[in-house]
């Protein structure tokens, strides 16, 4: 049977990296989900500065993948940067606990808050994009899993993206400034199982289809070794004949320099933001002016800094979710469920869920049997809460949906249609039929546009004090994943796919590069939030309520599908072969 065979299950190292992304991505998104509102509710900052702080962080979260992406080539190799990785953005969530814990002394909260965001911002450096690049690894040049892993991965990100914000809100989103510490404690812990779970299960499953351990050396040394091995075989010599001069390295940190001066003094951004956008565009042509790339290498990677650019805007507008959109849930949106069941029904529902995710799984991939028997205890448990819920005659009411938990709909979303995502890419791959990847991302942009459209006529003519259905926001949601799946996890495996095994970990750093640029956007966006009919400005487009603030991400994602539909014929040239 033929490696590439679609119809063959994913290897076992696909649900090891599944599941450790599913805990750092708890961890991430639980402290997103109420980091704006902490900043507001507890520490009292207004929202602009909120948002701006909130767009600073998430733009360098994307912008050290970079360094770890380079340091995991060069020198560590993927394994060791994602333990360091991991392990530093665990204390980063601890040192956040402590800063919600003393919130009532704003200068010792302000302080742990930002060296928990430093250590947040570091680690994901190291983890992010060494973790990424060890799917594509798992699989051999060509195979036509390759999207579907990537689909099926990117369902573990959602998995751990759609229960956090529910146990971190829940926890921490109370109405109490005083809880916010227990959402941040129960981040840490997630980041800890998922550590944890790498480093018993690397050594055994992450490895090749010819049994090679995978990403326990530096990817440098790695290409260096397979050409020496395709040398001794008589096979073509293309081993690496030179590398960055030290010439190129002045001149483009030179440039470097000179448009953070730009963007700051001439186009008025802080200093956080003109560095990330600075370094977004110095880097791509640092990378390319490496003499060891070869004309095809170079058309390959300039094709998956094009995309990157595209996704800018994808990210930009998606990326309100975890600030405007939250502030519009909080404020604008009708909350009230008034749910009131016995606990045996919610236990129930959960178990019956996470059966259905089980059987879907193991349908497609490999499951590791130490999983296999933590999952048989786990659902064993469930029964037992499921019996002594419709037993005990407590009962589990909820009468609004925190703000914080809305955060969970777009994962949820991602949870339920990955898997068929994933066997469509499958099904037509095997068949020749599938789409070439920049046709993926224009639909992904277009939409995104339409989830704006569709919250765009729910505000539309809205009185003040009124507020609109919760459907509005799940609709656009809904819409924001179906994109979101044409796109992202498309891009991941893009750059797996068109990237020099020298430089997989760096250009995967660089495709985050784009996420930095997205998410420091959204957050000069997201200030633009008409907040009490308070108007704002967007070059020269003046927006006085929540329908003029939707239609500019309409129009921005609008053009940006079209004008990439346009390219995509282009790009596939310069891919050279690769889809």
């Amino acid at each position: 049977m033929s490696e590439t065979n679609a119809s063959i299950k994913h290897p076992a190292g696909l649900f090891v990296l599944f599941f450790t992304e599913m805990w750092e991505r708890f961890s991430y998104y639980g402290m997103r989900a109420i980091f704006t509102l902490y900043m507001t509710k507890a520490l009292f900052i207004d929202k602009a500065d909120a948002s701006n702080i909130y767009g600073s962080y998430t733009g360098l979260v994307y912008l050290t993948p970079l360094i770890g992406g380079y340091v995991a080539d060069r020198y560590w190799g993927n394994r060791k940067s994602i333990f360091v990785g991991g392990l530093l953005m665990a204390i980063g969530q601890f040192l956040m606990f402590f800063s919600a814990s003393n919130y009532q002394n704003p200068g010792l909260s302000m302080i742990f808050m930002w060296f928990g965001l430093s250590g947040l911002i570091i680690g994901n450096g190291f983890f992010k994009p060494n973790i990424s690049t060890m799917v594509g690894q798992l699989y051999p040049r060509g195979d036509t899993r390759l999207d579907s892993a990537f689909t099926l991965f990117y369902m573990g990100i959602n998995l751990g993206a759609f229960f956090s914000p529910i146990v971190c809100g829940i926890l921490g989103d109370t109405g109490n400034p005083g809880d916010f510490k227990w959402g941040f404690l129960a981040a840490g812990i997630g980041m800890l199982i998922g550590i944890l779970s790498f480093e018993l299960m690397k050594k055994k499953y992450l490895v090749t289809p010819e049994g090679e351990s995978v990403g326990a050396v530096a990817n440098k040394k790695k290409d260096v070794a397979d050409k020496a091995a395709a040398l001794a075989k008589g096979e073509e010599d293309t081993s690496i004949v030179g590398s960055i001069s030290n010439k190129s390295i002045v001149i483009w940190a030179l440039i470097s320099v000179g448009l953070i001066a730009v963007f700051h003094f001439v186009m008025d951004q802080d200093w956080i933001g003109s560095c990330i956008f600075s370094v977004s565009i110095a880097a791509p042509g640092l990378i390319l002016s490496d003499s060891s790339l070869s004309k095809i290498e170079k058309e390959r990677i300039v094709v998956i800094f094009v995309a990157a650019f595209f996704v800018i805007f994808f990210w930009a507008a998606f990326e309100q979710a975890g600030a405007s959109l939250t502030f519009f849930a909080d404020e604008q949106m009708n909350r009230t469920v008034n749910i009131n069941t016995s606990y045996g029904t919610v236990y129930l529902i959960v178990a019956a869920l996470a059966g259905l995710l089980y059987y879907t799984l193991q349908r497609i991939m490999n499951i590791p049997k130490e999983f296999k028997i933590l999952f048989s205890g786990i659902g064993l448990y469930l029964v037992y809460l499921v019996i002594s819920g419709y037993i005990s005659s407590s009962s589990f009411v909820l009468a609004d949906i925190p703000a914080s938990t809305y955060n969970s709909v777009n994962a949820i979303f991602i949870v339920i249609l990955a898997p068929v995502f994933a066997e469509l890419w499958g099904k037509l791959g095997s068949r020749n039929l599938e789409p070439a990847s920049p046709y993926k991302q224009a639909l992904g942009l277009l939409f995104l546009s339409l989830g704006y459209v569709v919250i765009a006529v729910g505000v539309k003519g809205l009185e003040p004090g009124i507020k609109v259905s919760m459907m509005w926001l799940i609709m656009l949601y809904l819409l924001h994943t179906i994109g979101e799946l044409c796109l992202s996890p498309i891009g991941l495996s893009l750059v797996n796919k068109l990237a020099p095994v020298r430089f997989a970990s760096v250009l995967m750093g660089t495709w985050f590069l784009a996420n930095a640029t997205a998410n420091k956007f959204a957050g000069t966006l997201s200030a633009l939030y008409p907040d009490g009919g308070k108007a704002t400005k967007f070059m020269g487009w003046e927006m006085t309520n929540l329908y003029d603030f939707f239609i500019l991400f309409i129009v921005m994602s609008g053009v940006a599908s079209l004008i990439l539909f346009v390219l995509s014929k282009w790009l596939l040239k310069m891919m050279h072969g690769i889809r």
